[in-house]
C-alpha cells in the first residue's frame, strides 16, 4: 500500500507540483519586467518634461539653431506619446538622445549660455536622468533576461507553450547612441 502511495506521489502529484512551480515563477518574473518597465517610463518622463526648459532656455541664447531645436521638441514628443514596442520606443528614446548630444554640442558655441545657472541646473538635472535610465534600462533587461532563461529552458519551455508565455523584448539602445551623452558642465 505504502509502494502505490509513493508511485501516485512521483506519477502525478511531482509533475503537478513542479507545473505549479515553473508558472508560478513565470508570472513572478514577468510582473518584474512590468515593474521594470514602469521604472524606466518614469525616467523617461522626467527627462521628456526637463527637454522643453531646456530647449527654451537655449532658445534664448541660440534662436537660429532652430533646426536642432525643432528636432527635440519634435522627438521629445513622440518619445512622450509612446504607445509602440519596446523596440521602436528604444529606437526612438535613442534617437532622442542623439538629438540631445547634438544640442549640446550647439551649446558649446554660446560662453553666455554654459554660464547660465538655470541652464546648468537643467544641464545637470539631464545628467542624473539619464545615469537613472541607464540604470533601469540595466535592471529591465536583467529581468527580461531572467525570463527569457526560465521561458526558453527544458522543462520550463513545455510549461511556457502549454500557458501561452511569450517571450519578452529587450531595451537595448541603437549602435548609434550607446554612448550617455558627454556632456560637460565646465
Amino acid at each position: 500500500m505504502e509502494v502505490l502511495i509513493l508511485l501516485f506521489v512521483v506519477v502525478f502529484l511531482l509533475p503537478i507540483v513542479f507545473v505549479f512551480a515553473q508558472y508560478n515563477g513565470m508570472v513572478g518574473l514577468r510582473n518584474h519586467i512590468r515593474d521594470a518597465w514602469a521604472n524606466i517610463d518614469t525616467e523617461l518622463k522626467r527627462r521628456h518634461d526637463l527637454i522643453p526648459n531646456l530647449v527654451a532656455t537655449v532658445k534664448g541664447y541660440a534662436a537660429h539653431e532652430r533646426e536642432v531645436l525643432q528636432q527635440v521638441v519634435e522627438l521629445r514628443n513622440r518619445c512622450l506619446n509612446h504607445q509602440q514596442p519596446v523596440a521602436t520606443l528604444a529606437s526612438e528614446e535613442s534617437q532622442l538622445t542623439a538629438a540631445l548630444q547634438r544640442l549640446m554640442v550647439v551649446v558649446e558655441n554660446y560662453p553666455q549660455l554654459k554660464a547660465d545657472q538655470n541652464f546648468l541646473q537643467l544641464q545637470q538635472e539631464l545628467v542624473n536622468t539619464e545615469d537613472r535610465i541607464q540604470s533601469a534600462r540595466r535592471f529591465y533587461n536583467g529581468n527580461v533576461r531572467d525570463y527569457r532563461n526560465r521561458v526558453q529552458y527544458f522543462p520550463g519551455n513545455l510549461v511556457a507553450k502549454m500557458f501561452g508565455f511569450g517571450l519578452e523584448e529587450y531595451f537595448d539602445a541603437e549602435p548609434e547612441a550607446r554612448n550617455n551623452p558627454q556632456i560637460r558642465l565646465d
